[in-house]
């Protein structure tokens, strides 16, 4: 254990980058359990990361404009796929989704397999660097989750089905490249898997697992996309078991 490691000004950029995250994946967290697309998200954002290894086998790994263009772009296309998918064949969306999911994620190993980085950029994508968010990362984050919730709330967009899919790609696409895959599916189903229709238990569910998994990794010097997931699990499953108790 390493008190010396919770360095207050390191922790609180990064659990503000995850407030922000858990500010628009919460609500959209909750949509996707009704639709039944559970793994929407794992899709989506895995097909962002391949858009970022795209971006950087074309150069763009020291160009931020031409890395969230590429992952915005694929994002975009993926989530306009899925929705035609949805229209075409709504039985086994989910199923397509899988797939889809599966190929984006071969198709990125391909592509950095030999790319002497490929290693790190894989780990990247996958957990995340939310530890070195700095609070000048945090401005376009958060002007995202402005706009999302705006469009999801003010215009209804979530009553929307090509609108709930935009939004969702758009939303994907900020998170994934701060807190990695693993934790934007946390984000977006434990939360919601818990709370249900009350945005306020999701939103203090995430942020305490936020909260503890920064904390853990600190003390313990644990990868910090990996020690807030099993937070968020950590604080979700008590919740989980004393709303059933409850409801008894």
């Amino acid at each position: 254990m390493n008190l010396d490691a919770l360095e207050i000004g390191i922790l609180l950029p990064a659990f503000a980058a995850g407030l922000l995250v858990l500010a628009s994946h919460v609500p959209l967290g909750q949509a996707v359990l009704k639709r039944g697309i559970v793994f929407l998200d794992l899709a989506i954002a895995q097909i962002a990361g391949l858009g970022v290894v795209v971006a950087h086998g074309l150069g763009g790994e020291d160009s931020p404009w031409l890395t969230q263009l590429g992952a915005v772009t694929a994002a975009l296309l993926g989530a306009l796929f899925l929705h035609r998918m949805e229209r075409l064949a709504p039985a086994r969306q989910e199923a397509i989704i899988g797939v889809t999911f599966v190929a984006a994620a071969c198709l990125a190993l391909i592509l950095m397999s030999h790319d002497p980085h490929g290693a790190e950029h894989l780990q990247e994508l996958l957990v995340g660097q939310i530890l070195w968010t700095s609070w000048s990362d945090l401005p376009p984050l958060a002007v995202v989750t402005a706009l999302v919730l705006a469009a999801w709330f003010g215009l209804n967009w979530r009553a929307s089905s090509l609108g709930f899919y935009l939004l969702f790609a758009v939303t994907i696409t900020a998170s994934v490249q701060v807190v990695g895959i693993y934790l934007v599916f946390a984000s977006l189903i434990v939360p919601a898997l818990v709370a249900r229709e009350r945005l306020a238990v999701g939103w203090v569910i995430g942020a305490a697992g936020y909260a503890l998994g920064l904390i853990a990794s600190g003390l313990f010097d644990l990868p910090s996309g990996a020690a807030i997931v099993l937070a968020l699990v950590f604080v979700a499953a008590p919740a989980a078991l004393f709303k059933r108790e409850n409801h008894a």
